[in-house]
């Protein structure tokens, strides 16, 4: 019998971000997260698992590659105090997407970090968290947070079920460098977010090449569905029954 019969319906919000290089005038993570469908309907998962209705919350416009936005936006995103408006549902599960270079590589990134982000955005201006941290002291934003964080995933497991549900001939992977620019940044933002609160950090960002090809950009749209199924699978099947209400 499966493992959590009575579980509700499970949220996965997901952001794109907006153009940001003259090169790429359309940003491939935006055009996959805004084509992903609402719903996923339930299933059996392989372990027998029952996985329920999961909700895909895409956000309902592109993240614009700075900075201050993001670190504004996040934690409204994940609005854990419940005092977002208009009733939109907590998320049980957060994924970023961004774009990485041409290589025809989809990877999960396993960490996000704290420092060392030393390009301009896209509206040419530099972070300067050096000079916020001396200025604020205890009152800056990620004040006692580790120069690493690590998503709580089971990303080896998600991996692998993953591949299992996705076209064998696309390269999926694990990486361990999110790059230091927007990307790694909105990632840390969210794990640093999550870490400060004491939550679980459920988020993952995933890395999607820079071809903007209708195939391409079709192959990413199923590989996020793919993503989103293998790591509700994963989280369900990791918890105990009791754990399901």
């Amino acid at each position: 019998m499966g493992s959590t019969p009575d579980y509700r319906e499970v949220t996965v919000l997901i952001t794109g971000f907006a153009p940001f290089k003259k090169d790429y005038p359309v940003n491939p993570s935006w055009e996959i997260a805004r084509q992903l469908p609402k719903y996923l309907p339930p299933h059996t998962a392989d372990t027998d698992t029952e996985i329920p209705p999961v909700r895909l919350l895409v956000h309902p416009e592109a993240v614009r590659v700075n900075y201050q936005v993001v670190r504004k936006l996040v934690p409204e995103l994940w609005d854990l105090e419940g005092k977002r408006p208009g009733g939109r549902p907590k998320p049980d599960f957060v994924i970023h997407i961004g774009m990485a270079g041409p290589d025809m590589v989809y990877s999960i990134e396993r960490r996000g970090h704290r420092d060392g982000y030393a390009m301009k955005d896209v509206d040419g201006e530099f972070l300067k968290d050096q000079d916020r941290k001396l200025k604020e002291g205890k009152n800056w934003v990620w004040f006692g947070e580790p120069a690493e964080l690590l998503t709580d995933f089971d990303l080896d497991d998600i991996l692998k079920k993953w591949k299992g549900h996705s076209p064998r001939d696309l390269d999926l992977k694990i990486s361990e460098n999110a790059g230091r620019y927007l990307c790694d940044f909105i990632y840390f933002s969210s794990l640093a977010h999550l870490h400060k609160a004491g939550e679980k950090r459920k988020v993952v960002f995933l890395h999607v090449p820079s071809d903007c090809s209708e195939k391409s950009i079709k192959d990413g749209k199923e590989l996020v569905i793919q993503l989103v199924r293998s790591l509700v699978e994963s989280e369900l099947g990791r918890q105990p029954k009791q754990d399901h209400h």
